[in-house]
């Protein structure tokens, strides 16, 4: 294969029309269903679809189908079935290579520059920045541009299907039922390609190894019935004073600890040595891409300790309060209610729905002074642990490394959670998978000022291609 021609491909159909078209999906306001109750009606998701669907079919790919799926009252998903020219890159005759992506959006968050925002494409520094555009607008461009630049290249590749949903930001929670009506068309992919990952430098290409789980509810204590006079306290107990007792059960307040047992697991000795290879090559980084305020310090001393902390251990996170006026209205009231939204990683081994029915347990359980405590909208998703590649994937991989990259690849301990990977590794036992992506230092998915690294994502693009070449 002729790596800088496949290359150059690229790079004209990114810059003649990936790139426009990722930056009219930027201005899609795509939010997930979870975010936007009113998706349905308000037609942004399907807008998404409709531009990348039409961006696909003018790629022209050679015997492609591309139709856009829509089951009532779930969210939809673009198919793209792709025929074969060999054999897969898995090494077998007639099988599939499933890609995955999502269109879907996190809400727009406070804090972006000047001239920046959500939903407004700015190209700058050879980043792209906008909502979506890094997690996950690009995948289903670089997917199809990996496809077009073999067949433009005379090359062979086998079947390819690329499935892209649009509620991985809300969970995943119709995916399921795509993954049954589609089972015929999906078939039994020899390999998965997942493009919804990240990197700890754009030098080289990392391989994500491990993905946590995710556990999230609201717990919403009530202890009165209507506000009253602050000057009645004393009378009855604080309903934040009840949260924070509850809150001790489940979480070491002064070391971080998650206190129950079911959401602890073992670190595989092989993930271990992975997480030490990673922490020498890229130390620093992993340090500095916190965003401290001046003065605040790290949870750890070492890269090494914070990739564990953050891939192989339980974390809580309080990501959402009601109950709360604002400091600038808040009277001395009493407040009747207080309402958090939890929401725990766990490791990759860890079973999200045992964990989930325990932690609801904990919680409810004999609230103090009576207090009226309930844990719902719960939200369970598995972990990842990354079944073995094989030798000739993995030798694929790494001779495709060192020609794109000039680098061996290296290795990502995923803090986040997609809950395609669990679904598929127990659906098709026999799979091997390639987990990747542009989430680098910086890139601040799901914040302000999230950005597409462009010279990264075409590379990515061109190892991909040479990848499921056969």
């Amino acid at each position: 294969m002729n790596t800088e021609a496949i290359e150059k491909i690229i790079e004209d159909i990114w810059e003649t029309s990936a790139i426009p078209a990722l930056k009219d999906y930027v201005a899609i306001p795509a939010k997930s269903p979870g975010f936007d109750p009113d998706w349905e009606a308000n037609g942004y998701l399907m807008k998404a679809l409709e531009l990348a669907a039409d961006w696909c079919r003018g790629q022209k790919l050679e015997n492609a189908d591309i139709r856009i799926v829509c089951t009532p009252g779930k969210s939809p998903v673009l198919l793209v079935e792709v025929g074969a020219t060999g054999k897969d890159s898995a090494g077998d005759e007639g099988a599939t290579t499933l890609f995955y992506g999502h269109l879907d959006k996190q809400p727009e968050s406070e804090g972006w520059d000047a001239g920046k925002g959500p939903w407004i494409p700015v190209i700058e520094d050879g980043k792209l920045y906008g909502r979506g555009s890094a997690d996950d607008g690009y995948a289903v461009f670089s997917a199809v541009s990996a496809i077009k630049a073999l067949q433009m290249e005379g090359l062979s590749h086998g079947r390819c299907v690329i499935l892209i949903e649009t509620c991985e930001e809300s969970g995943s929670f119709d995916l399921g039922h795509y993954l049954e009506s589609l089972a015929d068309v999906i078939g039994k992919p020899g390999l998965v390609v997942c493009l919804d990952s990240g990197t700890n430098d754009y030098e080289r290409l990392w391989l994500t190894v491990s993905l946590r789980g995710l556990v999230a509810g609201t717990l919403r204590v009530d202890m009165l019935t209507r506000g009253v006079h602050s000057g009645g306290s004393g009378r009855a107990a604080s309903s934040f004073r009840v949260m924070r007792q509850l809150l001790d059960r489940i979480e070491d307040a002064g070391t971080g600890e998650f206190l129950l047992p079911e959401y602890h697991a073992r670190i595989p000795s092989d993930r271990l040595a992975q997480i030490r290879e990673t922490a020498a090559l890229a130390g620093d980084s992993i340090i500095g891409s916190i965003p401290l305020v001046t003065g605040a310090r790290p949870l750890a001393d070492t890269a090494e300790e914070l990739l564990v902390n953050s891939s192989w251990k339980p974390v809580l996170s309080y990501i959402g309060a009601d109950g709360f006026p604002s400091t600038a209205t808040a009277g001395n009231v009493l407040r009747p209610f207080t309402s958090l939204k939890l929401s725990v990683r766990t490791p990759p081994t860890v079973d999200a729905e045992k964990a989930a029915a325990a932690l609801k347990s904990v919680l409810e359980a004999e609230p103090p002074y009576g207090a009226k405590v309930s844990f719902d909208d719960i939200e369970a998703a598995r972990g990842w642990n990354m079944p073995d590649m094989g030798d000739a994937l993995f030798n694929r991989v790494v001779d495709t490394a060192e020609k794109c990259y000039g680098h061996k690849p290296a290795y990502v301990v995923q803090g986040g959670t997609i809950p395609l990977m669990d679904m598929l590794s127990r659906r098709l036992p026999s799979a091997k998978f390639l987990i990747t992506g542009v989430l680098g230092p910086n890139a601040n998915a799901h914040g302000p000022n999230e950005f597409l690294h462009l010279p990264y994502v075409k590379r990515l693009t061109a190892a991909v291609a040479r990848i499921i070449a056969v």
